[in-house]
C-alpha cells in the first residue's frame, strides 16, 4: 500500500528550478529527497533506482549516503550514540549546502530520530522524505543475505544476541529496530510498504510520485 501525504497537504513541483540537464540553477533553491527506513528495507536499492532514473532524464542529482559519508566523517568509526548525533549534523550542513547552490540531493540514510531529519526539512523550501517501510521481520531476512562491508552483515541477529546475553560485537553500534526504535514522521511525504514488491516495482512507484508530484518533469 502507498500512502501519498502530499496528496492531502498539497502537492509541490520544484521543475522550474532546475536547469538543463545539470540539476543546478544558481539562482533558485535546491531539493532534497531523504529515503529513511529501517536497515534492510531496501531504501539504497530504491534511492539507487531513483537516481538511474533522475539521470536518465537529464537530472544531474548529488548523492549522500551515510554509509559512505559517516567514513569520510570519521575513518574510524566507533559507532557511538554521540559520534552518530555529529554524524548526522554534518550530513545535514552538506545537504544544506548542495540545496543552497540549488542542486537536486538525494539523501540515502536511516536517521532514526525524526529531529534529525527536520534538520533538513526546516532549512530547505523544497523537502520530500520518502520512507520505505517494512516489518522488522522482514528487514532482518534481508540483513541476513547481506554480504559483509560497508554495513556489517547479520547486524540484527548479532544485535538481539548482544540485548539477550551481553555479548560483544567489535564495531557494531546501537541497531535501529532493536537498540533504538524509528520514529515515524506522519506528515512524510510518501510512504512506500515494501515487504513484497519487486525492487523494479518499488522503484518505479517512487521514480513516478518524484516525477509527478516533486520535480513535475
Amino acid at each position: 500500500m502507498q500512502t501519498l501525504a502530499a496528496v492531502a497537504t498539497g502537492l509541490f513541483c520544484a521543475a522550474s528550478w532546475l536547469n538543463g540537464n545539470t540539476g543546478r540553477d544558481p539562482q533558485q533553491p535546491g531539493t532534497v529527497i531523504w529515503f529513511t527506513g529501517l536497515p534492510g528495507c531496501g531504501k539504497s536499492s530504491i534511492c539507487d533506482f531513483v537516481l538511474s532514473m533522475l539521470r536518465d532524464k537529464g537530472f544531474d542529482p548529488v548523492l549522500l549516503r551515510m554509509d559512505d559519508r559517516r567514513k569520510q566523517y570519521f575513518p574510524r568509526p566507533e559507532y557511538t550514540r554521540e559520534e552518530r548525533e555529529k554524524a548526522y549534523g554534518l550530513f545535514a550542513r552538506e545537504a544544506v549546502e548542495y540545496a543552497r547552490q540549488g542542486r537536486l540531493v538525494l539523501m540515502d540514510a536511516t536517521a532514526p530520530r525524526l529531529e534529525m531529519r527536520k534538520r533538513v526539512r526546516d532549512r530547505v523550501p523544497v523537502f520530500a522524505e520518502i520512507h520505505i517501510y517494512c516489518t522488522l521481520d522482514t528487514a532482518m531476512h534481508r540483513e541476513r543475505s547481506r554480504p559483509g562491508g560497508q554495513v556489517m552483515a547479520e547486524l540484527y541477529d548479532k544485535a538481539l544476541e548482544r540485548k539477550k546475553t551481553g555479548r560483544d560485537f567489535p564495531g557494531l553500534g546501537m541497531v535501529i529496530g532493536v537498540d533504538q526504535e524509528f520514529e515515524v514522521d506522519p506528515e512524510a511525504e510518501m510512504t512506500l510498504e515494501n515487504d513484497h514488491l519487486s525492487l523494479q516495482e518499488a522503484g518505479q512507484k517512487v521514480s513516478n510520485f518524484i516525477l509527478e508530484n516533486i520535480l513535475c518533469k
